[in-house]
């Protein structure tokens, strides 16, 4: 009988992914650490996904259910699940074979709340593009006072398949509220997290993470994002002080809106409307961290690394940036806009902005945009 102390359970939630399904199946089932079960929720697909899943037989438990959202399907994994370990895994994403076994060692540790890594940036056809989701280096230990500080989105933390979770952490906060959160529920997890234990951060990546153009968030209008962005954000300010409170602290939601991401971005959206004549087209240098698709309230969005339409990460070189630059500024593009999550590009790649600086006009410098528009010198 499977000791349960030791078990990890791979959840992983599918809808129609059935052409990267496979991978991401196999990589559970092959992890090196020997106890896992590996359950498979599939949300109401109608491609091949279910004939996919029948073909494992007995080497996965298989849950298929209507369509309900990714956090529907957490939802209902988790409750099939016995792991004192518990993994969620997008069914385009894959794991390294040893990422649970890494994990697992981390999470001996009664008060640590999870353990969580970087993923590889790979393409639709799994090619790798030399980037890291999260590009930023993850966080670890005690970071229960900077929640409480800084509120939501005050730190980093992994896409749904770069982490893994203490189930002592997990009986906590599950179910996920479903009317809030049909989807994105890795991060009502993760703002939650540091409330109730510790963080550990695997350096090394420990999987893959798919950008392939048909993934749910980007596919959404930019509207819609803001709205969802907004509730998103006044829900984790209920229930994180809510839970502040039950544990007998105080915190100033104010502060929290104040100083947000989510602020610093609309604010940010605005002066781009202001700057940037409509229907005109720039280069956007985010990080890919807004999310904000082809558009922004009618002008074109480009972003920086650009492959195919898609965000492919930090140039190698200066040179490299400059190239770029250019080709995209002959191509049509009229400005290009540093988002702060970028500033520090402008220093790392100094011949970059020694470029922009001596051959085009900054039209707007502030702590949140560096704009330079590509149709001005310096002095026009």
């Amino acid at each position: 009988m499977a000791n349960k102390a030791q078990m990890v359970s791979i959840i992983v939630n599918n809808y129609n992914y059935g052409r990267f399904l496979r991978q991401a199946i196999d990589s559970a089932l092959n992890q090196t650490h020997a106890d896992t079960e590996v359950i498979v929720v599939d949300d109401g697909s109608t491609d091949n996904s279910r004939e996919i899943i029948a073909a494992y037989g007995g080497r996965i438990t298989p849950l298929l259910k209507d369509n309900g959202g990714q956090t529907s399907a957490l939802n209902a994994g988790y409750a099939m699940s016995r792991g004192r370990v518990v993994c969620f895994l997008d069914a385009d994403d894959a794991l390294s074979l040893t990422a649970m076994e890494i994990a697992v060692s981390l999470l001996a540790e009664p008060d640590v709340a999870k353990a969580h890594w970087p993923l590889w940036i790979v393409d639709r056809h799994g090619k790798k593009t030399g980037n890291l989701m999260p590009s930023s280096t993850l966080p670890e230990g005690n970071l229960r006072d900077i929640v409480i500080r800084e509120g939501p989105d005050g730190h980093v933390y992994s896409p749904t398949s770069g982490n893994a979770w203490s189930r002592a952490f997990l009986e906590k906060v599950f179910p996920i509220p479903e009317n809030k959160f049909k989807f994105s529920a890795d991060a009502y997890l993760g703002e939650l997290a540091p409330l109730f234990g510790a963080i550990r951060t695997i350096k090394e990546p420990q999987g893959v993470y798919r950008v392939h153009g048909a993934n749910t968030y980007a596919t959404i209008p930019l509207e819609e994002k803001l709205e969802f962005h907004l509730s998103r954000y006044d829900f984790f300010c209920d229930v994180l002080s809510d839970h502040c409170r039950d544990m007998g602290v105080a915190v100033d939601r104010e502060r929290w809106k104040r100083n947000s991401w989510f602020q610093r971005v609309i604010l940010s959206l605005q002066d781009i409307t202001a700057c940037i004549p409509p229907e005109d087209t720039f280069i956007l240098v985010d990080e890919d961290s807004w999310g904000v698709g082809e558009t922004i309230h009618g002008r074109r969005c480009i972003p920086f690394l650009e492959r195919d339409g898609q965000y492919w990460g930090k140039p190698a070189d200066g040179g490299g940036a400059i190239r770029e630059v250019e080709r995209l500024r002959k191509a049509g593009a009229n400005y290009i806009v540093f988002a702060w999550p970028a500033f520090w590009w402008l220093e790392y790649y100094s011949g970059l902005n020694q470029h922009l600086r001596s051959n085009f006009r900054c039209s707007l410098e502030n702590d949140r945009l560096i704009v330079f528009d590509l149709q001005a010198s310096p002095r026009g």
